[in-house]
């Protein structure tokens, strides 16, 4: 960023290079006009050529004060009877400022005073052109107020883009912080849930058998804080996001059948297809899939055992989660976590399905797209 300031001149400079041009302009060009137009110059002529020119310096910082400045001097040029010149160039970049850089109406009123006292060179003056000429003389009103307005709604505009832009990346970013935190915190405390049931199950009859439930909770609890913290590192940017635990993804899943397993759902993994390495986002929604269906069958389907399948392909990869339990899933709030999954596997080009299986229980079912390699 300091690079790119390195390169922009500053504002104040660029101004006093625009007015030293147009102060060259008028000493050239003002003489040129004058013979054209058959009119001699006079001592005030230059004067007041550069006053235009020099208002011009400052004509971002005070706008309004160049202007007014400009208007006066080119009015008294007017009235005075030299010919149209370069002194209203300097006249047409002033209007341009306040249209430009002021609110509408204030540039409207500040272009409005201008151009009635312009036009008193019409009617009063050494050698008044009479109404034709209002028609000239507003036109170097009206035309650079009329551009500075299209640039400065122009640049309004873009920076509103710039604006919405931003929060529609901030929201779909907060969206997929939330996600990821529900597929996180929700596998875990189900199975944390569970574990805790066994545990208080067994504590009283068979308290041998409840010190495996309640290692099982602290093993289930520890993996699902690491994988919270990797998930919440696009928060908090101080550390690297491989710094205790990798992103999660397929290569994952035995970790995840076992921490069910002990949990109480028995669960079986098959692959078909030759297993290639796959990109982050595809390979995380395609673990976020099965951990949330299996999350699901842990939750609602009650006893049961469930079946993993995943089918590698050129073009892709495909997830199936099957289960034995007691069919679609009906209890309050499941259908969140089926719509993250939809809302994950669509946003990478994918398709996703999920209700009751063909022999009993549930299935869901996803299709996640990679792009072949070349």
């Amino acid at each position: 960023m300091d690079g790119n300031r390195g390169l922009t001149w500053p504002a104040p400079l660029v101004d006093a290079v625009v007015g030293l041009v147009l102060l060259a302009v008028g000493l050239v060009g003002t003489g040129a006009a004058a013979a054209n137009a058959g009119v001699g110059t006079g001592r005030a002529t230059y004067p007041l050529v550069v006053v235009a020119a020099s208002a011009l310096a400052v004509r971002r910082r005070w706008p309004l004060v160049t202007l007014g400045v400009v208007t006066a001097a080119t009015t008294a040029y007017l009235v005075l009877g030299y010919p149209y010149g370069p002194i209203l160039l300097s006249l047409l970049v002033a209007v341009y400022t306040v249209a430009a850089y002021l609110p509408l109406r204030v540039g409207a009123v500040a272009a409005g005073v201008a151009l009635a006292a312009l036009l008193t060179h019409v009617v009063v003056g050494v050698r008044p052109p009479g109404l034709f000429g209002a028609m000239p003389a507003a036109a170097w009103v009206v035309v650079p107020f009329a551009v500075g307005t299209t640039v400065r709604l122009a640049r309004e505009s873009a920076a509103r883009g710039r604006v919405d832009e931003a929060r529609r990346l901030a929201d779909a970013e907060r969206l997929r912080v939330a996600r990821e935190v529900h597929d996180v915190v929700g596998h875990g405390l189900a199975a944390i849930h569970l574990q805790a049931e066994v545990a208080l199950h067994l504590l009283a009859r068979r308290p041998e058998q409840a010190e495996a439930a309640l290692t099982a909770i602290s093993r289930t609890s520890r993996e699902a804080l690491d994988e919270l913290r990797v998930t919440l590192t696009v928060v908090r940017r101080d550390e690297p996001a491989g710094e205790r635990a990798p992103t999660p993804g397929l290569a994952q899943l035995p970790q995840l059948r076992d921490r069910l397993a002990g949990a109480g759902l028995p669960v079986t993994v098959e692959v078909t297809g030759e297993p290639r390495a796959l990109p982050v986002a595809v390979d995380l929604a395609a673990y976020r899939v099965v951990q949330e269906a299996l999350t699901n069958v842990l939750r609602h389907a009650g006893p049961a055992t469930a079946t993993v399948r995943l089918q590698h392909a050129p073009t892709g990869v495909t997830v199936e989660v099957t289960d034995t339990g007691r069919g679609p899933v009906g209890a309050p709030g499941a259908g969140h976590g089926l719509a993250g999954m939809r809302e994950r596997v669509t946003a990478l080009g994918g398709t996703c399905t999920a209700g009751p299986a063909p022999g009993g229980g549930f299935r869901v079912s996803a299709r996640l797209p990679v792009e072949e390699a070349q």
